[in-house]
């Protein structure tokens, strides 16, 4: 027998932009013992609906039964679980690399190849700011590792549909 296996999954939900959302969605997840792997929300065009894209693992059953409980909330408009086949997923790091001397120039040229942008630059490190999928600032993380990593951060995905459809019609 096949047991169903975990899964990263995503999420973007259409809240109401007030005290007190982002608490109650992150409880939930608590609740049924659910880490979120990352966790973005933005003001949406209308100020008072704000988006969030939560990204989790689990089974197809957990996965389910979680969007059923979200939807229930009463801060929330809209609940969709977003298909990798269909979505466009983005995220944002900012690294900062240890570069002196001849190590310097690798850095920049990696991240030309990375198609970054350095921010900034002081004796001894860079700092890079990088769009793109997971995997890429992944492997950016894993080329410039060996020349020290100081410091990064990362905001966690955002999601939106690929086409004409949009998870709410503007009011």
């Amino acid at each position: 027998m096949c047991k169903d296996h975990n899964h990263q999954f995503a999420v973007s939900i259409l809240v109401t932009n007030q005290s007190g959302t982002l608490t109650r969605i992150s409880s939930l997840f608590s609740q049924r013992n659910y880490n979120i792997d990352s966790f973005t929300c933005g003001e949406t065009n209308n100020p008072q609906v704000s988006r969030m894209t939560i990204t989790a693992t689990g089974d197809a059953a957990k996965k389910e039964q979680l969007l059923k409980q979200i939807s229930k909330l009463y801060d929330v408009k809209k609940v969709e679980l977003m298909t990798p086949e269909n979505t466009i997923l983005r995220e944002l790091l900012i690294a900062k690399v240890n570069a002196t001397g001849e190590s310097l120039q690798t850095v920049l040229d990696a991240a030309n190849v990375f198609r970054s942008k350095v921010v900034d630059m002081s004796p001894g490190s860079v700092c890079i700011e990088m769009t793109g999928e997971s995997s890429k600032l992944n492997a950016f993380l894993t080329y410039v590792a060996p020349f020290g990593i100081l410091e990064y951060c990362r905001t966690g995905l955002i999601a939106v549909e690929r086409g004409n459809k949009c998870l709410y019609d503007v009011e």
